[in-house]
């Protein structure tokens, strides 16, 4: 079973945990990670959330999910990368674009540039599916048609400028 470890609402650890699947009180928070996998032609790492997902199955995303109770923003960020992909990283490698706050939740959004062919794509099983390499006008068209899973277009909207400015220096 998982443990995440609360925050209050300024991001204060509050000294206690609580277990995935229950109830988090409305000035409760805890740390979920999302990592923006770029590659040298400036195209971003989706993976297709697995059918048997509760929520958003069978819809793309980006690599992330929650921070482990001890673990910090960044050490969850190479966990769930690894997880998730197979793509091996060191937290000096990740960006941190920002942070929002979210419904119960803290949301560091980490950038990371890395070369990798989708032979090389390790996927979870339970988690990912499938994943694929985008050009950000295809990222832009599966945020409109909702094939990106919802909230994970509300996020990177919410981060477009900085990640824009990400993108363009790593393909610069």
């Amino acid at each position: 079973m998982e443990f995440w470890d609360l925050f209050d609402g300024e991001r204060r650890p509050l000294g206690r945990t609580r277990a995935r699947g229950t109830p988090i009180e409305p000035e409760e928070f805890h740390t979920v990670v999302s990592i923006w996998t770029v590659d040298s032609n400036g195209n971003i790492l989706l993976t297709l959330r697995d059918s048997q997902k509760e929520s958003y199955p069978d819809t793309w995303e980006n690599t992330g999910g929650s921070a482990l109770a001890g673990e910090t923003s960044s050490q969850a960020a190479v966990r769930e990368l690894l997880e998730e992909t197979g793509i091996a990283a060191e937290e000096s490698e990740l960006t941190l674009l920002g942070t929002q706050k979210a419904r119960n939740s803290f949301v560091d959004h980490y950038a990371l540039r890395r070369d990798v062919p989708l032979s090389r794509i390790q996927l979870q099983p339970g988690e990912t599916a499938d994943a694929k390499w985008v050009s950000l006008q295809m990222l832009e068209e599966m945020i409109a048609d909702l094939t990106l899973a919802k909230p994970i277009g509300e996020q990177f909207n919410a981060i477009r400028e900085i990640f824009l400015a990400f993108l363009y220096k790593s393909i610069d």
